[in-house]
């Protein structure tokens, strides 16, 4: 095998599997966010479909090894699946009641997106056949292995799909894993801040389905509106839906509000979840859910990216809640924050806007229009002001994204991946502006108001924003405390 790149990750964690029943007592360097809210979830007894975890300890030993799994690790994974066949009642490679798993990245700290997943893990001819002589659905299970085959092709190998779901979830291990030193993954790191030597965890799962009939879907929902800092609940959804399908962007979802339309007794589910996950968490939560045949799971919570308003308001109102002290609150809003809340703008645009959209993240931004990342990149460098108009953003338009001033999509909702980065990067951003956006706008000079969802044609007058009143009691504490 030829050498790779090879960081020193997570020192002194130990190689370990392990089960995340809700007594997992890990902290997060070692399990990875994403387990530790899986093992926090199950001791809070809500719905979490069961999962194990490889330790960042298991990444070191994954470069240690040249990239490779070492023997020791994967006995450990085998007895861990062993787990997830208890749990569940099925098992996995088998022709009968086969299992089916995610294979999911999960770093210490926040990186979406930037690493790599793979869902509906151990389907081969006979697991697949053994699915729909179970189900009675061929077109649920063709649905699912055709979305299992083009994920695994794209983020493990290119090519044929070993028919055997053991060697598919080694070689997906290792593949996750690996991502930890893709370009993407290096590229946010060093723009956020964020160490080299933590590594990534592996979190295995048995699937839940969210696309196996009209009463699933997949969404995400913010315990309050991450643009604003509004204390309402705010969520998208798709119905059918799996996996990526809300947050690629690649369709815009329908707003949670259907879902309570749909299936009420799920919603307040959702929402009793919500608030039991914000006051364990102490702060605005990002959760990501699937309903399966009219049955919530939760698969993931996080403390949720916010544009810099939002992040004043939401402090500010979790201390008149008793949840934040003074002192706390001022600590949760950082020194760029609190400058973009002073110097924060609208626009004004007279006539008619050349493209609508959803705000995602408020904020004027003016510069062409570019469609692609590279461009937008070198342009950027070469001191041009320019604004990313996309279909969709992945992970790997990342670079595009921070050297634009503003970002535009013509699909995708205010949980997108363009959403939820350009909250964290601060970029004003519209999505969800239509089909033909792109072409409608390139080579464009344009001026994008994430505040109001809309573009215009040139620059526009810019307005003074009012006076915040959570900035002026939030500036007053800080004083207090000195």
């Amino acid at each position: 095998m030829a050498t790779i790149d090879r960081p020193a990750i997570a020192a002194g964690i130990r190689a370990d599997v392990v089960r995340l029943d809700g007594t997992c007592e890990l902290d997060r360097a070692a399990i990875g966010g994403k387990a530790w809210s899986v093992n926090a979830m199950r001791a809070l007894g809500l719905p979490v479909p069961p999962a194990v975890a490889l330790t960042t300890g298991c990444c070191a030993a994954f470069y240690a090894a040249d990239g490779a799994l070492p023997d020791d690790v994967w006995e450990q994974v085998r007895r861990g699946v062993a787990f997830l066949e208890e749990e569940t009642g099925r098992r996995f490679g088998s022709t009968e009641r086969p299992l089916l798993v995610s294979v999911r990245s999960g770093a210490p700290v926040s990186m979406p997106g930037m690493m790599d997943t793979v869902l509906n893990l151990g389907l081969t001819d006979a697991t697949a056949a053994a699915l729909v002589a179970e189900s009675g659905d061929e077109a649920h299970v063709a649905d699912t292995r055709e979305r299992f085959v083009r994920q695994y092709q794209e983020t493990v190998a290119e090519g044929p799909v070993p028919d055997d779901a053991w060697a598919q979830l080694r070689a997906a291990v290792a593949a996750v894993f690996g991502s930890w030193q893709s370009a993407r993954a290096r590229t946010y790191r060093r723009t956020r801040g964020i160490a080299d030597d933590l590594g990534t965890a592996v979190t295995v799962q048995a699937m839940v389905f969210g696309n196996l009939d009209d009463d699933s879907g997949t969404g995400v929902l913010f315990s309050r509106d991450p643009s604003t800092g509004d204390p309402a609940p705010f969520g998208e959804w798709l119905v059918r839906g799996q996996g990526e399908d809300v947050v690629s962007g690649r369709v815009t979802p329908k707003a949670l509000a259907t879902l309570a339309e749909q299936m009420p007794s799920v919603h307040a589910d959702l929402m009793k979840a919500t608030a039991t996950l914000e006051e364990s968490g102490r702060d605005v939560q990002d959760i990501e859910f699937t309903v399966e045949g009219g049955r919530l799971w939760l698969l993931q919570t996080r403390a949720a990216k916010r544009t810099a308003a939002a992040a004043v308001r939401i402090a500010v109102d979790l201390v008149d809640e008793g949840v934040l002290t003074p002192a706390e609150a001022v600590a949760r809003v950082s020194a760029e924050q609190l400058q973009a809340v002073v110097e924060a703008a609208s626009g004004a645009g007279t006539g008619t806007p050349v493209a609508t959209g959803e705000s995602a993240c408020p904020g004027l931004a003016y510069g062409v229009a570019v469609a692609d990342p590279d461009e937008a990149e070198e342009r950027a460098e070469a001191g041009e002001d320019v604004i990313l108009v996309r279909s969709a953003t992945s992970p790997d338009d990342l670079h595009g994204m921070l050297a634009a001033n503003g970002i535009v999509t013509e699909y995708g909702g205010a949980t997108s991946h363009a959403a939820v980065v350009s909250r964290e990067i601060a970029r004003p951003c519209v999505v969800g502006c239509g089909a033909g956006t792109v072409e409608s706008l390139v080579g464009r000079e344009i001026t994008v108001d994430g505040a109001t969802g809309e573009v215009w044609e040139g620059r526009i007058e810019t307005v003074a924003a009012e006076e915040n009143p959570y900035l002026a009691r939030l500036q007053a504490w800080a004083a207090e405390i000195g």
